[in-house]
């Protein structure tokens, strides 16, 4: 029989399913972050218990690594000072005459639309270890961005 009407099984056919990646650099959290990431990790452990679907319960079972390494490897950063912009600050800037306030916070945690950046992007590499009232470089542009205020991100910070 030809090899091509031949059909060991379904697996051989099915897209690998790669692992989520892990973003590159430290794993700084602040209290919020921590507490979401630990909070994540009970919702999927509960999931995974309760799924009857083993493909299902394989792809929370993929989620659940993700969140297992991110939980192990977390980093609660130390409280900002808040006379520069640092991991954990709220930053209130004039970027192209529009004033925005935005959240400096880990990876996970990030929520752009909620005004929750990343430490690591391109905004928030410029913003650090700027002081209020300085004008620093964003995008090619010199003087681009106003800093206007720098304060601690409220508890309730959840917006």
């Amino acid at each position: 029989m030809s090899v091509a009407f031949r059909r060991e099984s379904d697996e051989e056919h099915k897209e690998p399913r790669f692992e989520l990646p892990i973003p590159a650099g430290p794993n700084l959290v602040t209290a919020r972050g921590l507490a979401l990431t630990r909070a994540k990790v009970e919702a999927l452990e509960a999931e995974v218990a309760g799924e009857t679907d083993e493909a299902r319960r394989e792809s929370i079972r993929r989620d659940l690594r993700y969140w297992h390494t991110r939980l192990a490897t977390a980093e609660l950063a130390p409280v900002p000072t808040l006379d520069e912009v640092a991991f954990g600050t709220r930053v209130t800037f004039r970027l192209n005459g529009t004033e925005r306030v935005l959240d400096i916070v880990g990876d996970d945690e990030a929520e752009p639309a909620a005004g929750r950046i990343s430490f690591s992007a391109p905004l928030a590499r410029a913003l650090i270890g700027g002081f209020e009232g300085e004008q620093v470089d964003f995008g090619g542009k010199t003087e681009a961005i106003e800093i206007l205020a720098i304060a601690a991100i409220p508890e309730d910070a959840g917006r």
